[in-house]
């Protein structure tokens, strides 16, 4: 009884009135602090600072608030020298001040590799050898040798290169290949339906060279030129047709499925119909 009447004083209620507005104080004191603290409510997109130099995406940053990192540089050579490559956040996503962008930078020259040595074998071999190198393979030159397909010499821009010499990565190198000492010629390779890229594949390992590319009026920018596929090559491909090793093969591409080969519809449905009648 006794806990009972205190409970039920003026001296309990008093002082839990002024417990629970002393709670209510504390909590509002917190809950602003944390508010002004995080900036709640306070974010904006984050500019685009690509193609941006360092020190002007660095004063941007600054008008917002932001710090720049850098953090990797890469080199690509139809983009602006010494500028921003990429940002983590992109542009466009929404951040509070005091955040962090890190960026890549586009490197003023192209990292240096060493020239491996692929005098001696096969041009397959070395061309994986040269991709596996950061370099690609430039012009097949076919000479008179007994060491057909052989490497014979590597050449950058016409000149002979040493293994070890340090060369910008992403560098053409020219391989001279010997071709027996006849007039060895080999089947020519059908690239119609292929894009661009197995194409130039199939050329290098059939040992000859790319010639000219040409997009028709169907590719209308450079989605369209990465989904285009051959649809004309020259010299014509022929299943028996044999060429000299080195020919340069001219391509046409396209994405107007129209001009494209047809599968034969009607092998289809008779190779359907025998499925279905076992």
């Amino acid at each position: 009884m006794n806990f009972f009447r205190f409970i039920i004083s003026q001296e309990f209620l008093k002082h839990l009135v002024i417990a629970i507005l002393g709670a209510i104080v504390i909590f509002s004191i917190v809950f602003i602090f944390l508010n002004i603290y995080t900036h709640h409510g306070d974010s904006f997109a984050v500019p685009d600072f690509k193609k941006m130099k360092l020190e002007e995406a660095r004063e941007k940053a600054d008008d917002y608030d932001l710090k720049i990192i850098v953090t990797d540089s890469i080199y690509q050579a139809k983009w602006p020298k010494a500028s921003v490559v990429k940002q983590n956040p992109k542009a466009g996503f929404h951040v509070k001040k005091g955040r962090k962008i890190f960026i890549t930078m586009n490197a003023t020259n192209p990292e240096k590799v060493k020239m491996p040595n692929v005098v001696g074998i096969s041009h397959r071999h070395a061309k994986a050898t040269l991709n596996n190198s950061g370099l690609k393979v430039g012009k097949l030159i076919h000479v008179p040798d007994i060491a057909i397909n052989n490497v014979l010499k590597q050449k950058v821009n016409g000149e002979e290169i040493k293994p070890g010499a340090l060369i910008p990565k992403g560098t053409k190198v020219d391989l001279v290949l010997g071709k027996g000492l006849s007039h060895k010629r080999a089947p020519l390779p059908d690239l119609k339906s292929l894009k661009l890229k197995k194409a130039k594949t199939k050329i290098i390992e059939s040992a000859m060279n790319l010639g000219v590319v040409k997009y028709d009026s169907s590719i209308k920018d450079q989605e369209d030129s990465t989904k285009a596929k051959v649809w004309q090559q020259y010299p014509p491909y022929k299943k028996s047709k044999k060429v000299r090793l080195g020919t340069y093969i001219d391509l046409w591409l396209t994405v107007d499925s129209t001009k494209l080969p047809q599968p034969d519809t009607a092998k289809i449905k008779i190779d359907n119909y025998a499925s279905d009648s076992l």
